[in-house]
């Protein structure tokens, strides 16, 4: 599952490519980890937004409540589950990005893989996103089943979009929407690098 990403890309350029208003959006600082703040295209807008749902943790020892946990991911088969089925239904979004990571490697050795489009420096994958009491508008990312060149690095990738499905991601059914969450076969570059996953 997808832990890291980056975007390093201003969001003026960010926003003039994807043909959207600035909105809220600011500098995510290029590499964009569970809990940070990233940028995301909903409702015609570039926005900042927290990557992750936050997950309610309660102490197993005292009971008492813990930090809430981002959860950055979701997979596309669980997409009607309490947890995520309001935002698929109502709140889809963009999350642009140049590349993901994945790790790679012996326990305690892993290092980071870097997964992107070969003729797009920068393109879009499915998200959702909502409203959180903890830190305001949160997304998570969709994912599913790995294909092609991905499923040698992951069994799960995030769902990308083409541009000519933007809108109907953002704006079509659920069912439409749903008929996107497909594995997707066509050329990636895979950058294995001998970064330490670990995060710097």
């Amino acid at each position: 599952m997808c832990n890291l990403y980056k975007l390093k890309n201003a969001p003026a350029e960010i926003a003039a490519l994807f043909s959207v208003q600035t909105g809220t959006a600011t500098n995510a600082g290029g590499e964009v980890y569970p809990g940070y703040p990233g940028l995301v295209i909903a409702n015609g807008k570039l926005e900042t937004m927290a990557w992750g749902f936050p997950f309610a943790q309660k102490s197993k020892r005292t009971g008492e409540p813990l930090k809430p946990r981002p959860v950055n991911n979701a997979r596309t088969d669980k997409l009607d589950g309490f947890f995520w089925r309001h935002s698929f239904a109502e709140r889809r979004c963009l999350i642009p990005l140049n590349a993901w990571a994945e790790a790679e490697g012996p326990k305690g050795g892993k290092t980071r893989t870097w997964q992107s489009l070969p003729d797009s420096e920068v393109f879009a994958v499915a998200g959702i996103w909502r409203e959180s009491d903890e830190w305001g508008r949160c997304y998570s990312m969709i994912m599913t089943d790995a294909a092609g060149p991905s499923a040698e690095v992951h069994n799960r990738m995030p769902v990308i979009l083409q541009p000519e499905s933007y809108e109907t991601w953002q704006e079509g059914s659920p069912e439409a929407a749903r008929a996107l969450c497909q594995p997707f076969n066509g050329n990636l570059v895979i950058d294995r690098t001998s970064d330490a996953w670990t995060r710097r």
